[in-house]
């Protein structure tokens, strides 16, 4: 991440903040930014551009997760178990260079939420 993109994702964690606080101050935009000396005008600007970026973050993790999807399936591919790997109720799974192997005592929701994991690499 170069400098401006930091500045950037530092900013609108700020700003995300402040409209966070606004929120559950429960008070209106109007009294929160006179509370905090600042301009409305300056609320609803910051408001629209952490709204952007929410809009273009999860606009980009939908196109990377269609793209993770149709290629998982293809990139999966179960190896023959080794004479070293050979246990009993034991499932392997191969990523890439990544070798993934539960026994029968691994508790499938923690598989599962692995194999997300390691879909999203």
């Amino acid at each position: 991440m170069n400098t401006k993109n930091a500045v950037v994702e530092y900013r609108l964690t700020n700003w995300a903040q402040m409209i966070h606080d606004r929120d559950c101050s429960g008070l209106s935009v109007s009294a929160y930014c006179e509370s905090v000396g600042m301009a409305t005008h300056v609320y609803y600007y910051r408001l629209r551009k952490v709204r952007e970026a929410a809009c273009e973050r999860a606009s980009s993790s939908q196109r990377i997760r269609s793209e993770i999807e149709s290629d998982v399936f293809t990139k999966v591919e179960l190896s023959e178990p080794t004479t070293t790997s050979i246990l009993k109720n034991q499932v392997c799974f191969e990523v890439s260079d990544l070798r993934l192997t539960a026994g029968s005592e691994y508790p499938i929701e923690k598989l599962t939420e692995l194999l997300h994991v390691v879909s999203s690499l």
